[in-house]
C-alpha cells in the first residue's frame, strides 16, 4: 500500500539564538608607526597607477584594491570613511573600493597620523590592511580568456562584466557611460543585461580594443562567451510498435524545458506539449521545422523520465504537461544574446502564462569553469529568479570534453575528476537550483555487444559509478554540489585506433531529427541526467500540489542515497577523504523514488514548511511510535533534509544573505531542548553523532542540507528525537527580508521489521498530538 505524505507540525516554543561574540584576537602590528608609513607609501603608489593605467569610468573615483591581512575574511567597514564605497570582496583577502579624492585624502591623512603617532581613529581598519593596489588587466582577465588567449580571428566576441551597483540609478548611469565609451572606441555592442548584482555587456571587438576594455575602471572581468558542445549517436528503434499516446490531463503538473527548442511533431511528444516558444532575438519563435536535437532529447527525458524503460514496456504514458522555451542554439555558432536574458524572459513568460514551476536547463558554459570564488553569471540569475518567482531550476554539473582526459585515463579514473579543470560549469554552482551530476549506466559498447567472446573496448566506469566526464564540486563556501546524480552514460577507450567511444553506453531519448532518421537517439552527458531529476520533481507536484521549490528540493534530497558502487570506489575504509570525494562527485546520491511520491507502510515522509526570524530557533518533535523502538536490534533510519532559497549577492564571498541549518538532538522532553537553546546558551545541545551520516559542518554551507541517522536499538531513558532549525543572517544583511521561508522533509524508515505498520502508527501519533494541541488552545481561552 502507498499513502500521501504526512504534515509535521512545529512545536510552539520559539527561542532566540544567542549572538556569539567575536572572540578573535584583535591584530596589532608590532610597530604601528612603521605599518602606517608603509601603507601610506603603498596607497600613494596604487593611486598613481590607477590614475595612469585605468581608463573610463562613469565618475571620477579611483578603484582601489585593498589586500587584507591573512585570516581576516569579513569586510571591514571601510565605507565608514567619507568618500569610500565598498564595491566587492573578490576573495578572502581582497576588497575593492571606489574612493573619491576626499576619501583618498582621508585615508592618507589617517595613515600619516598613524605613522607619526602610532595611534589613529578607527585604528582597527588600518591594522587589518596589508597592502594597497589597483585592479589590473590581469585581474580583469576571465578564466577562459586566460587559458585560451585571444581568438586568432580579426574580430571576436567578448563578455564584459561591470562592477555591480545596488542602486538602479547608478547602475543605469554606469551602463550608459560604458556604452557611450564603446561607441567612441568603435566597439560593437551586441547585448547587455542589468541586474542588481550582475551587469554584463557582450561586445564584438578586435585584439587592441579588447586590451582597452581590460583597462577600463568599471570592468570587473572580460571573458570569452559560452561554448557548447553536443554529440549524438543514432539508436535505431521502430516507433511504429508503440500505441498513440493520450494527452495528459488538464491538471497534470507542468514541466518546462529551457533548451534549443523542441520538435513537437514527434509522435511521442505532440500530445503532451502545451506550448513551445522561442526567446532568442531576432526570431521569437521555436522554429518548429528545425531538428532540435538537444532540446527534443532533453524534452523526452523531462516528460517520461526513463525513455529506455518506455521502449522496453512498449508504451509511453505522459503524466506531465511539457512546455518548451528556446534560449540557446545547438548549432555551435556564436550567439549574440545573453542566455541569462533569454532564460529570464522565458521563465517569466512560461510561469505567468501556464503556471510552470519546474524548469530544466541542460546548459553548461565550458568557458566558465568555477574558480572557487564568486557565484555569478547564469547561476546568480537562477538563484534570484528562484526566490522571486518561487520556481525550481534543475541544471547539470557539466561535462569534461573527451580531449581533456589525461593520457593515462584508465589508470587515472576517477582521480582526474577532482582536478581544477574538472570543476563545475556555470550555472551548476547555483545554490538555489538542483544541480545533477552523472552516473554511469551501461558497460558494453556496440563493439562488445557484437563480439561478446572477445576483449573489445575498455569501459572507464562500472555501472552506478561516476560518469567519466562528470564534473565535481563544491560550490561557493564549500556548499555540496552536485546535489544529486542520475544516469548520464559511460565512455570506453577504444582497443584499436585510440580515442573514446560511447556507442551503446549512452542514455536513450527522442530524436529531434526523426523525419530523416529513427525516432530515438542515444547520447551521453550530465545534460541528460538533469531532466530525469526534473521529471521526478515535477511529478511530486501531483502528490504535493502546493509544494514550494524548497520543499521539492528537500524531498529529492531526503530520498537520495549514495550508490554502493560509488561508495566502494571512493570511500574505502569509510574515511573523511573518501566522504569528501563522494560529496564532490555525487552529492547526496541517486534519488530512490520507491517512496518519493507516496509513503509506504515501512517508510514514512513528513513535510513541513515554515518561516523563521533572524537569530531564532524552531523545534520539531518527531512522532516516533513505540513500535519503532520495539523488537531489539535492527536498523531504523531517520533522514532529515532542510532547504531554503536565500537572497544572494555576487560581491560578497558570503554569497547568502541568510543562513539556516538544523540539528537532530535527543532529549527527555521538549522543555529540555528549548532550555538548552535559550538566549545566552551558545552551545545549544550537541547534535547526535552516533549513527550519523553527515555532520552539520559538512552540510550547512549549502541551501539543501541532508543527513541520515541509523539507530540499532531504542534510545536510553525513553528519550525522544527532535529537529532544531536555526537562522543566522550574514553580516551584510540589512534585515529587510523578514521571516525566511524554509522546508523540512523527514523520512522515517523501519524496513527490517516484518509487517511494519509504521505509517498508520505515525499518522495516529500526529492526530493525537493535534487533538492535544486543540484542547490546550481551548483550555487557554477558557
Amino acid at each position: 500500500m502507498d499513502y500521501e505524505h504526512l504534515t509535521l507540525g512545529r512545536e510552539e516554543p520559539l527561542t532566540d539564538r544567542h549572538r556569539q561574540q567575536d572572540k578573535r584576537p584583535r591584530f596589532k602590528p608590532a610597530d604601528p608607526r612603521a605599518h602606517g608609513a608603509a601603507l601610506a607609501g603603498r596607497l600613494g603608489q596604487a593611486r598613481q597607477r590607477a590614475t595612469e593605467e585605468d581608463i573610463g569610468g562613469f565618475d571620477d573615483r579611483k578603484l582601489l584594491k585593498i589586500r587584507l591581512r591573512a585570516g581576516d575574511k569579513s569586510v571591514p567597514p571601510f565605507d565608514a570613511i567619507p568618500g569610500v564605497e565598498i564595491v566587492s570582496q573578490e576573495d578572502e583577502s581582497i576588497v575593492l573600493a571606489f574612493a573619491t579624492d576626499e576619501g583618498l585624502g582621508e585615508f592618507e591623512s589617517r595613515l600619516a597620523t598613524l605613522a607619526r603617532d602610532g595611534v589613529v581613529t578607527r585604528k582597527e581598519l588600518f591594522y587589518v590592511i596589508e597592502d594597497f593596489d589597483h585592479w589590473t588587466p590581469q585581474d580583469r582577465t576571465g578564466a577562459a580568456l586566460r587559458e585560451q588567449g585571444f581568438p586568432a580571428t580579426q574580430t571576436f566576441m567578448l563578455d564584459v562584466e561591470l562592477w555591480p551597483q545596488e542602486r538602479q540609478d547608478k547602475r543605469q548611469e554606469m551602463v550608459r557611460a560604458f556604452l557611450d565609451w564603446l561607441h567612441a572606441q568603435g566597439i560593437e555592442r551586441l547585448d547587455d543585461i542589468q541586474q542588481p548584482s550582475l551587469v554584463m555587456v557582450r561586445v564584438r571587438c578586435n585584439r587592441a580594443q579588447a586590451e582597452q576594455i581590460l583597462h577600463h575602471r568599471d570592468v570587473r572581468t572580460g571573458d570569452l562567451p559560452p561554448r557548447l558542445g553536443v554529440a549524438i549517436q543514432l539508436l535505431h528503434t521502430d516507433i511504429n510498435q508503440f500505441p498513440q499516446i493520450d494527452p495528459p490531463s488538464d491538471d497534470a503538473p507542468a514541466i518546462a524545458v529551457l533548451d534549443s527548442g523542441l520538435t513537437r511533431g514527434h509522435s511521442l511528444l505532440g500530445a503532451a506539449v502545451g506550448d513551445a516558444q522561442g526567446y532568442l532575438a531576432p526570431h521569437r519563435s521555436s522554429d518548429d521545422t528545425a531538428p532540435h536535437w538537444h532540446g527534443t532529447f532533453v524534452g523526452g527525458l523531462a516528460l517520461y523520465g526513463n525513455v529506455h524503460s518506455g521502449i522496453q514496456q512498449g508504451q509511453f504514458v505522459p503524466q506531465l504537461r511539457l512546455f518548451s522555451g528556446k534560449v540557446f542554439e545547438d548549432d555551435g555558432q556564436d550567439q549574440t544574446e545573453f542566455v541569462e536574458k533569454a532564460v529570464e524572459e522565458a521563465v517569466r513568460d512560461l510561469h505567468a502564462q501556464y503556471g510552470c514551476r519546474v524548469f530544466n536547463l541542460s546548459y553548461g558554459d565550458l568557458n566558465k569553469v568555477y574558480d572557487g570564488r564568486h557565484v555569478r553569471g547564469l547561476a546568480y540569475t537562477l538563484d534570484w529568479l528562484t526566490r522571486e518567482l518561487g520556481v525550481l531550476f534543475v541544471v547539470p554539473a557539466g561535462n569534461l570534453l573527451s580531449s581533456q582526459l589525461p593520457a593515462d585515463t584508465r589508470a587515472s579514473y576517477p582521480d582526474y575528476l577532482f582536478e581544477g579543470h574538472a570543476r563545475l560549469l556555470d550555472p551548476a554552482t547555483s545554490l538555489n537550483a538542483l544541480t545533477v551530476g552523472g552516473l554511469s549506466l551501461n558497460e558494453a559498447t556496440r563493439n562488445a555487444q557484437r563480439h561478446p567472446n572477445t576483449i573489445e573496448d575498455h569501459v572507464l566506469a562500472r555501472a552506478e559509478q561516476p560518469f567519466p566526464l562528470t564534473r565535481s564540486g563544491p560550490s561557493a563556501s564549500g556548499a555540496i554540489k552536485p546535489d544529486v546524480v542520475a544516469h548520464a552514460g559511460n565512455i570506453a577507450l577504444r582497443r584499436t585506433g585510440g580515442g573514446t567511444d560511447h556507442a551503446g553506453l549512452g542514455v536513450v531519448s527522442l530524436n529531434g531529427g526523426f523525419a530523416l532518421g529513427p525516432a530515438f537517439k542515444e547520447d551521453i552527458g550530465t545534460s541528460y541526467a538533469a531532466p530525469q531529476v526534473a521529471h521526478q520533481a515535477a511529478r511530486l507536484l501531483a502528490e504535493v500540489p502546493n509544494a514550494s521549490p524548497s520543499l521539492l528540493r528537500a524531498l529529492i534530497g531526503a530520498h537520495a542515497r549514495w550508490p554502493q558502487a560509488c561508495e566502494a570506489l571512493l570511500n574505502p575504509g569509510n574515511n573523511a577523504e573518501g566522504r569528501d570525494k563522494l560529496l564532490r562527485l555525487v552529492g547526496y546520491g541517486r534519488v530512490d523514488d520507491a517512496a518519493l511520491f507516496r509513503s509506504l507502510d515501512h517508510t514514512v515522509t513528513l513535510l513541513a514548511e515554515e518561516r523563521v526570524g533572524n537569530d531564532q530557533h524552531h523545534f520539531f518533535e518527531l512522532p516516533l511510535p513505540e513500535s519503532f523502538w520495539d523488537g531489539g536490534r535492527r536498523t531504523r533510519e531517520v533522514t532529515v533534509a532542510l532547504a531554503y532559497s536565500p537572497a544572494v549577492r555576487t560581491t560578497r564571498l558570503d554569497y547568502r544573505r541568510t543562513k539556516l541549518w538544523f540539528h537532530l538532538v535527543t532529549a527527555g522532553s521538549l522543555d529540555e531542548v528549548t532550555q538548552a537553546y535559550r538566549r545566552n546558551r551558545e552551545e545549544g545541545m550537541g547534535e547526535r553523532a552516533n549513527g550519523r551520516w553527515l555532520p552539520n559542518d559538512t552540510r550547512k554551507n549549502g541551501t539543501l542540507q541532508v543527513s541520515r541517522w541509523r539507530f540499532k536499538q531504542a534510545l536510553a531513558n525513553g528519550h525522544k528525537v527532535f529537529v532544531v532549525v536555526t537562522r543566522q543572517d550574514s553580516p551584510w544583511s540589512d534585515g529587510r527580508d523578514g521571516d525566511e521561508p524554509y522546508a523540512v522533509a523527514v523520512v522515517l524508515a523501519d524496513r527490517e521489521q516484518a509487517n511494519a505498520q509504521l505509517y498508520a502508527q505515525v499518522r495516529a501519533a500526529l492526530q493525537a498530538r493535534a487533538q492535544a494541541r486543540a484542547r490546550a488552545r481551548i483550555g487557554g481561552r477558557g
